[in-house]
Protein backbone atom coordinates (compact mmCIF):
# COMPACT_ATOMS: atom_id res chain seq x y z
CA UNK A 1 0.00 0.00 0.00
CA UNK A 2 1.33 3.45 -0.89
CA UNK A 3 1.62 5.53 2.14
CA UNK A 4 1.10 9.48 2.08
CA UNK A 5 2.98 11.33 4.80
CA UNK A 6 2.47 15.09 3.32
CA UNK A 7 -1.14 15.92 4.12
CA UNK A 8 -1.59 17.17 7.81
CA UNK A 9 -4.83 19.16 8.65
CA UNK A 10 -5.42 21.96 11.33
CA UNK A 11 -8.78 22.54 11.90
CA UNK A 12 -9.85 25.44 13.69
CA UNK A 13 -12.89 25.36 16.13
CA UNK A 14 -14.98 26.85 13.38
CA UNK A 15 -14.34 24.42 10.66
CA UNK A 16 -14.71 21.83 13.35
CA UNK A 17 -17.74 22.82 14.58
CA UNK A 18 -18.87 23.26 10.72
CA UNK A 19 -17.65 19.72 9.29
CA UNK A 20 -19.53 18.29 12.55
CA UNK A 21 -22.65 20.19 11.87
CA UNK A 22 -23.02 18.36 8.20
CA UNK A 23 -22.25 15.48 9.37
CA UNK A 24 -24.90 15.44 12.11
CA UNK A 25 -27.69 17.14 9.87
CA UNK A 26 -30.21 14.54 9.01
CA UNK A 27 -30.89 16.21 5.62
CA UNK A 28 -27.29 16.39 4.43
CA UNK A 29 -26.34 14.35 1.40
CA UNK A 30 -24.37 11.12 2.40
CA UNK A 31 -21.61 11.82 -0.03
CA UNK A 32 -21.03 15.16 1.76
CA UNK A 33 -21.27 13.03 5.14
CA UNK A 34 -18.00 11.32 3.91
CA UNK A 35 -16.29 13.92 2.56
CA UNK A 36 -16.42 15.83 6.14
CA UNK A 37 -15.80 12.66 7.79
CA UNK A 38 -12.93 11.80 5.44
CA UNK A 39 -11.64 15.31 6.75
CA UNK A 40 -12.08 15.18 10.07
CA UNK A 41 -10.40 11.52 10.39
CA UNK A 42 -7.32 13.03 8.65
CA UNK A 43 -7.21 15.90 11.27
CA UNK A 44 -7.86 13.49 14.01
CA UNK A 45 -4.07 11.98 13.04
CA UNK A 46 -6.42 8.72 11.77
CA UNK A 47 -4.40 7.43 8.73
CA UNK A 48 -5.58 6.61 5.25
CA UNK A 49 -6.35 2.54 5.73
CA UNK A 50 -8.61 3.70 8.70
CA UNK A 51 -10.16 6.24 6.80
CA UNK A 52 -10.24 3.51 3.56
CA UNK A 53 -11.93 1.06 6.35
CA UNK A 54 -14.04 3.89 8.17
CA UNK A 55 -15.75 5.61 4.88
CA UNK A 56 -15.55 2.38 2.53
CA UNK A 57 -13.62 5.00 -0.10
CA UNK A 58 -10.59 4.11 -2.29
CA UNK A 59 -7.67 5.20 -1.47
CA UNK A 60 -7.93 7.72 -4.33
CA UNK A 61 -10.65 8.76 -3.22
CA UNK A 62 -10.08 9.43 0.57
CA UNK A 63 -7.00 11.52 -0.99
CA UNK A 64 -9.08 13.52 -3.25
CA UNK A 65 -11.28 14.60 -0.40
CA UNK A 66 -8.10 15.91 1.47
CA UNK A 67 -6.42 17.70 -1.34
CA UNK A 68 -9.74 19.05 -2.15
CA UNK A 69 -10.50 20.57 1.70
CA UNK A 70 -6.54 21.71 1.41
CA UNK A 71 -7.15 23.84 -1.86
CA UNK A 72 -10.36 24.96 -1.12
CA UNK A 73 -11.67 24.30 2.58
CA UNK A 74 -15.62 23.07 3.21
CA UNK A 75 -16.90 24.64 0.21
CA UNK A 76 -15.03 22.56 -1.86
CA UNK A 77 -16.52 19.48 -0.17
CA UNK A 78 -19.99 20.95 -0.89
CA UNK A 79 -19.89 21.13 -4.43
CA UNK A 80 -18.80 18.27 -7.37
CA UNK A 81 -16.19 19.23 -10.45
CA UNK A 82 -17.85 19.52 -13.15
CA UNK A 83 -17.25 17.18 -16.18
CA UNK A 84 -17.58 17.40 -19.78
CA UNK A 85 -21.11 15.94 -21.16
CA UNK A 86 -20.83 12.19 -22.03
CA UNK A 87 -22.93 13.54 -25.85
CA UNK A 88 -20.55 15.07 -27.56
CA UNK A 89 -21.49 18.60 -29.61
CA UNK A 90 -22.89 18.80 -32.86
CA UNK A 91 -20.39 20.15 -35.27
CA UNK A 92 -21.05 24.00 -36.18
CA UNK A 93 -22.08 22.98 -39.44
CA UNK A 94 -24.65 20.63 -38.61
CA UNK A 95 -25.95 23.13 -35.86
CA UNK A 96 -26.48 26.39 -38.27
CA UNK A 97 -28.10 23.24 -40.87
CA UNK A 98 -30.55 22.88 -38.01
CA UNK A 99 -31.15 26.58 -37.45
CA UNK A 100 -31.76 27.25 -40.67
CA UNK A 101 -34.47 24.20 -41.20
CA UNK A 102 -36.05 25.38 -37.89
CA UNK A 103 -36.67 29.32 -38.71
CA UNK A 104 -38.14 27.88 -42.61
CA UNK A 105 -41.71 29.03 -42.74
CA UNK A 106 -44.00 25.58 -43.06
CA UNK A 107 -46.93 25.24 -44.59
CA UNK A 108 -50.13 27.02 -43.25
CA UNK A 109 -51.88 23.67 -42.34
CA UNK A 110 -48.33 22.14 -40.96
CA UNK A 111 -47.57 21.62 -37.42
CA UNK A 112 -44.51 23.30 -36.11
CA UNK A 113 -41.38 20.41 -36.19
CA UNK A 114 -40.54 18.15 -33.62
CA UNK A 115 -37.36 17.19 -32.23
CA UNK A 116 -38.15 12.90 -33.46
CA UNK A 117 -38.55 14.72 -37.28
CA UNK A 118 -36.34 17.12 -37.37
CA UNK A 119 -33.37 14.63 -36.12
CA UNK A 120 -34.63 12.75 -38.44
CA UNK A 121 -34.87 15.09 -41.48
CA UNK A 122 -31.09 16.07 -40.05
CA UNK A 123 -29.70 12.45 -40.24
CA UNK A 124 -28.90 12.81 -36.49
CA UNK A 125 -30.00 11.11 -33.13
CA UNK A 126 -32.82 12.70 -31.32
CA UNK A 127 -30.72 12.59 -28.19
CA UNK A 128 -27.84 14.32 -29.60
CA UNK A 129 -30.27 16.94 -31.12
CA UNK A 130 -32.07 17.39 -27.48
CA UNK A 131 -28.20 17.78 -25.62
CA UNK A 132 -27.04 20.23 -28.33
CA UNK A 133 -29.65 22.29 -26.56
CA UNK A 134 -32.26 22.45 -29.40
CA UNK A 135 -35.65 23.63 -28.85
CA UNK A 136 -39.20 23.23 -30.93
CA UNK A 137 -39.61 26.33 -32.57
Amino acid sequence: MVRRDDIYLYLGPVERLELQALITKRNTARKLVWRAGIVLATADGHGTAQIMRWTGMSIPTVWRWQERYLDEGVAGLKRDKTRPSRVPPLPTATRLKVIAKTVQKTAPNASPCSRAPMAEAMGIRRRVLVASGWEQA
